[in-house]
């Protein structure tokens, strides 16, 4: 006898924790079942599946197993290597403002490091940090050594280092406003990392970000692995929570990525983001898609009007803490970053953010991703738009 489908239908295998309903020939599906599978993702498939025919062993074979296994000669397995994350031996962050402060603040809660230095030429402003997050230690029970300080030799040993100085946005102020003056700061920096952390991997946070982390390529010497901008993790949560916000769900539901430049030539990925596992067509139109992408693009100058007297502190906050996970193994698989090209979507002598695998050192590789021609063309602007920036 045929089947009628409804919602009450759809809502068990819902309740199960599968993703699909078997329609089996001459089934009438309902209406409100048909919305209900929408709005649930769950996949309404064509019947009856075959299955595939489980694999029987003879009994001779089963035995001749067991009696192999207790031979003397036989040697078990070895496990698969378990990947642990790696401990950081010294954190070092330059800058103890709003978001040195708060990474600080992160990495402490984490006990990720043996030891955290907060440097900042604010007379007391990196000791006063310091001693507050040693304070919460008796609440948090880190056992990370932190100390804090004017002198930016205190980065010395570090296997971490990131740059969060130099001056803040204003309202009315846009990133590359900043370049002048935070390029002293990127210098002074550079040369202290230089000569006190050879080895260490340095992130840039300090705005403009692409240019500055160019700027410390140059001031170090180091090689491209070793000195990344933080900008593609912060601009990719901002475009996940944009995407959330319009469904109505939760940001956990949401897997997009946004890459380019920090700032207004950023090229949130969209057709490469889905929303429950679906593409964003299924849930958005194009206008709300559009309204999303530039709600990314402009997010941080949202916080800036809104503050009037600085930046962002707490997503780059997380969005640098995400990048240190990679660095030290306690997140896998691809991250966006800014990185200077050599040659990766047809871009070189640039620091682009783009999709990487990070390591103990720094960059492992650069993941190229299949994008459309206008997210392709949209990239190589910004790469334009950074070199213009900086020759002028």
């Amino acid at each position: 006898m045929a089947r009628v489908v409804g919602a009450e239908h759809i809502e068990e295998v819902r309740a199960k924790g599968l993703r699909h309903f078997e329609l089996l020939p001459g089934d009438i599906v309902t209406s409100l079942a048909e919305e209900a599978a929408s709005r649930l993702s769950i996949k309404l498939i064509e019947g009856p599946i075959e299955r595939p025919t489980p694999h029987r062993t003879d009994g001779a074979t089963m035995a001749r197993r067991a009696m192999y296994r207790r031979a003397a000669r036989w040697v078990a397995p070895s496990a698969a290597p378990r990947t642990e994350a790696r401990r950081l031996k010294k954190l070092a962050l330059i800058g103890a403002g709003g978001v040195g402060g708060n990474i600080a603040h992160l990495a402490a809660n984490q006990d990720i490091a043996d030891e955290i230095a907060l440097i900042d030429i604010a007379p007391g402003l990196a000791s006063s940090t310091a001693l507050d997050l040693l304070h919460a230690s008796g609440v948090t029970r880190s056992s990370a050594r932190i100390n804090g300080g004017e002198d930016l030799n205190a980065v010395a040993g570090a296997d971490v280092v990131v740059v969060t100085a130099g001056r803040a946005r204003t309202p009315g102020m846009t990133r590359a406003d900043l370049i002048t003056v935070n390029r002293k700061v990127i210098c002074a920096a550079a040369e202290a990392i230089k000569s006190q952390a050879p080895n260490a991997v340095v992130i840039v946070v300090t705005n403009p970000l692409d240019e500055m982390t160019v700027e410390m390529l140059q001031a170090t010497g180091f090689p491209r692995e070793q000195v990344l901008g933080m900008a593609g993790t912060l601009d990719s949560s901002r475009f996940r929570y944009s995407l959330a916000k319009a469904v109505g769900v939760e940001a956990r539901d949401v897997e997009a990525i946004t890459l380019g430049s920090h700032g207004d030539e950023m090229a949130p990925i969209t057709s490469l983001a889905r929303i429950k596992g679906r593409a964003l067509e299924a849930f958005l139109t194009t206008d709300q898609i559009e309204a999303c992408r530039k709600d990314a693009v402009t997010g941080g100058g949202q916080v800036v009007a809104l503050k009037k007297t600085g930046s962002a502190t707490i997503a780059p906050a997380h969005s640098s803490l995400e990048l240190i996970d990679h660095i030290r193994g306690a997140r896998t698989g691809s991250v966006p970053v800014s990185v200077m090209l050599e040659g990766e979507y047809g871009i070189a002598g640039v620091v682009l953010g783009v999709p990487c695998h990070l390591g103990q050192r720094g960059l492992v590789s650069v993941e190229n991703l299949r994008l459309t021609e206008a997210e392709s063309t949209a990239l190589k602007a910004a790469a334009e738009a950074i070199r213009t920036r900086l020759a002028s």
